[in-house]
């Protein structure tokens, strides 16, 4: 009886015990935050956040995304408003998000596609003129600074995911990084049933807290991420020096301003000039054993589950990159020999 009192106490059954609150108190460290929620997974992150804000109305946010994004705000009752995207760093385009704003919109979901930083001075800039809520899909971003701010101090918050795919993962899991405290404590609520204590339950909310497990395996992780990052930029540096410059390849820009995290290495392939398409190059990769994605294909816009609703028309530059981006196999372990391989492979395909 003694043993189960002691597990139950330990929280490592009812979750948010010492190895959650650990973490969070190092993510806020590490990421140079004011404040931050752990939920299960990124996608809760991103939808418990908007129902925290009690939004209603449209979310201007951008079709070059995980369905996550666009998922979350639907999910929420709210109607995305899809605005086109940059062709340089594939993040949403800000001169053409003022011409998107009506009278029922109440925010703006940017996303740091591949760890590339949205233009975060002209959408607040925007946001402030408007009165509008900023949430950051920052699920590629872990880690990343610009101009010697952490990326989560931007916007009203910013969500992170921590899947094991990702930069950072705790095996599965997510946080919300936020300034304002009335948000914390509609998060904390909306994740944990509404509970303040054991005879106390003072809000409605839903089951999304990390559990004890996944908090452990982040605090794990987290001693060793910078050493990860920099084995990335290695392999990043390596796919350069074999593929920068070479027609009908465009690769990611470097941003001066930020320190980036390496998350992902996309390029664009333009048949005409390079003599193949994406289908030949990842089929090519793939007869190899080498697995590319294309990433970000098909547009959320253009999902089925939306029944054609919207028109993929409006956001063209997002419809060009989708048709054309590969992103390569990029991971911290990633032999330079692997590197090599992978990219005589797609300089093979090159007529």
């Amino acid at each position: 009886m003694d043993e189960i009192e002691g597990l139950w106490d330990s929280h490592w059954l009812t979750n948010m015990g010492v190895k959650h609150k650990a973490l969070q108190k190092e993510l806020k460290d590490y990421l140079d935050v004011e404040n931050v929620e752990l939920l299960t997974n990124g996608h809760m992150a991103l939808e418990l956040t908007l129902q925290a804000m009690n939004l209603q109305g449209e979310v201007i946010t951008t079709p070059f995304t995980f369905a996550s994004t666009t998922h979350a705000i639907v999910r929420n009752g709210l109607k995305p408003v899809f605005c086109d995207i940059d062709p340089v760093t594939y993040t949403m385009d800000v001169e053409k998000i003022e011409a998107m704003i009506t009278d029922r919109t109440c925010a703006i979901m940017p996303v740091h596609v591949y760890g590339n930083v949205c233009n975060v001075e002209e959408i607040e800039r925007i946001a402030h003129r408007y009165e509008l809520k900023v949430i950051y899909d920052a699920a590629h971003s872990f880690g990343e600074s610009y101009k010697g701010q952490g990326i989560g101090c931007f916007g009203d918050a910013s969500c992170f995911s921590f899947h094991a795919t990702k930069v950072f993962n705790s095996i599965e899991g997510g946080a919300v990084c936020f300034h304002d405290q009335r948000l914390g404590k509609a998060l904390y609520e909306l994740k944990n049933f509404g509970i303040h204590g054991p005879e106390e339950v003072s809000a409605v909310g839903a089951n999304a807290k990390m559990n004890e497990f996944c908090a452990a395996m982040g605090l794990c992780n987290l001693r060793h991420v910078d050493e990860e990052i920099d084995k990335r930029r290695l392999v990043a540096e390596r796919y350069r020096g074999h593929l920068e410059g070479m027609e009908g390849l465009q690769l990611n820009r470097i941003q001066p301003e930020v320190k980036s995290n390496y998350a992902y290495f996309p390029i664009i392939i333009e048949e005409k000039t390079f003599g193949a398409s994406r289908v030949e190059v990842f089929d090519r990769l793939a007869e190899q054993g080498i697995g590319a994605r294309k990433y970000f294909y098909p547009l959320t816009n253009t999902f089925s589950c939306f029944h054609r609703e919207y028109d993929v028309s409006e956001t063209p530059v997002a419809l060009h990159i989708s048709k054309r981006v590969l992103t390569l196999p990029l991971y911290a372990d990633l032999g330079m020999e692997d590197v090599d391989r992978i990219c005589k492979v797609i300089l093979g395909c090159k007529i």
